[in-house]
């Protein structure tokens, strides 16, 4: 398999992780308008497995990156890894904006199944009678909706905490570089690149932290608050729109931005181990 072709089959992993990772988010907006909140959260693990997978693929692929650059060792090979690492990232960014385009779609979609789960009560079951059957398939054709800037009409960022955006973007972005930047690390010390690649976590680790104590509980309180009516349904549009809105920034501008002084910072914690 050439370079370039292993480059393109991660990018598109790497698409494929942020496109299900970022529609996500409507489902929030699908369950508020289905009413049925805790279903739509049970549904995002089911298309986060999407998500699972592709990591699954695309990790030994970006090892065998790393392996044929340490095999060549000249510094071109090394700064042509960052350079393929970066293009990575702009496939993540191009996912996050497939999303958003994908979005009046992918709510009509998921409030479909919210309503036939709610009937057959078998996720299985459901997904099988939805893709299978062709006289449901005029149901599925008939949630394809064309973006269009109107409906944004009703965003605002005055009833949404700004700083709760401002982390989504920075979580997404160290989740993004987490795992490249360990993997450039160990390229750069191929003697401790096992130490290096472990290490990981220590960059994911901060934005698991800042997700699961500033980002994940204010988007589920919002939502809340538009169930039971103190706040507009359209608070929880806004927050789907500018959670996406952050992401992207966070791909293409913060990540790209933090992807080498990461790998430093790991490079001296191997080295201190």
């Amino acid at each position: 398999m050439s370079n370039w072709t292993i480059i393109l089959i991660v990018a598109f992993f790497t698409f494929m992780i942020n496109l299900t990772e970022t529609l996500a988010y409507s489902m929030r907006y699908a369950g508020l308008k289905s009413k049925q909140i805790a279903i739509s959260m049970s549904f995002v693990t089911s298309t986060l497995l999407v998500s699972r997978l592709s990591n699954m693929f695309q990790a030994p692929l970006l090892g065998k990156m790393v392996d044929d650059t340490i095999r060549i060792g000249s510094p071109a090979a090394l700064a042509h890894l960052e350079f393929t690492f970066r293009m990575v990232l702009v496939g993540g960014f191009l996912g996050v904006l497939a999303a958003a385009l994908l979005t009046p779609t992918m709510v009509k979609t998921f409030e479909l199944s919210i309503h036939s789960f709610l009937r057959i009560g078998s996720l299985p079951r459901m997904a099988g009678m939805l893709l299978f059957s062709p006289r449901r398939w005029g149901k599925l054709l008939a949630c394809l909706t064309r973006p269009r800037l109107s409906m944004l009409k009703d965003i605002s960022l005055k009833r949404i905490p700004k700083n709760f955006l401002i982390l989504n973007g920075i979580v997404a972005s160290i989740y993004s570089i987490g795992v490249l930047a360990s993997l450039l690390a160990g390229a750069f010390l191929p003697d401790m690149r096992a130490t290096a690649i472990q290490l990981s976590g220590i960059v994911n680790g901060m934005a698991t932290i800042l997700f699961t104590l500033m980002v994940d509980p204010t988007g589920a309180r919002i939502t809340d608050q538009a169930v039971h009516g103190v706040r507009p349904a359209a608070d929880v549009k806004s927050v789907v729109v500018y959670l996406m809105a952050s992401r992207m920034i966070g791909l293409l501008v913060i990540a790209q931005i933090i992807l080498t002084p990461a790998a430093n910072y790991i490079m001296a914690i191997t080295k201190l181990i």
